[in-house]
């Protein structure tokens, strides 16, 4: 039996991991995308500005994750969204639209009791490397 590769993603364009476990795993071509927050990689420390703030840096270094596996949102097909409190949803349904336009990821979202650092969100995301292409319904 072929041995399946399995690949770290690491990239210094996102938010360093906060405790021992890798920015994304790519299986094949499968990538699992690790939950992000809204952490400022140059600085390591939580953006200001509220959960809007927080979705935006969250889904700029899942972006900068993708590009590092020659990806885009577009590879995107599914998402986890954690909130610490299910009033922000429509907030980060803001942003989260900014970043994906058409084809939405499948998606789940979830209130928390906390996440790590304080963090209002925390997003996680698989995609599939290469070319895909939308097939109609």
């Amino acid at each position: 039996m072929a041995s399946i590769v399995k690949k770290i993603i690491s990239t210094a364009g996102a938010a360093p991991p906060l405790a021992p476990y890798s920015q994304a795993v790519l299986v094949d071509r499968t990538m699992y995308i690790s939950g992000q927050i809204g952490i400022e990689p140059s600085t390591r420390q939580l953006v200001s500005g509220g959960v809007k703030e927080e979705a935006k840096q969250a889904l700029k270094n899942i972006g900068e994750i993708l590009k590092a596996a020659g990806c885009d949102y577009s590879n995107v097909v599914k998402t986890t969204v954690l909130m610490a409190d299910m009033k922000d949803f429509n907030d980060i349904n803001d942003i989260y639209k900014q970043f994906f336009k058409t084809n939405f990821p499948a998606r789940a979202a979830y209130q928390v009791a906390a996440l790590p650092k304080g963090a209002q969100v925390e997003i996680e995301a698989i995609a599939v490397q290469g070319p895909l292409q939308d097939a109609s319904a």
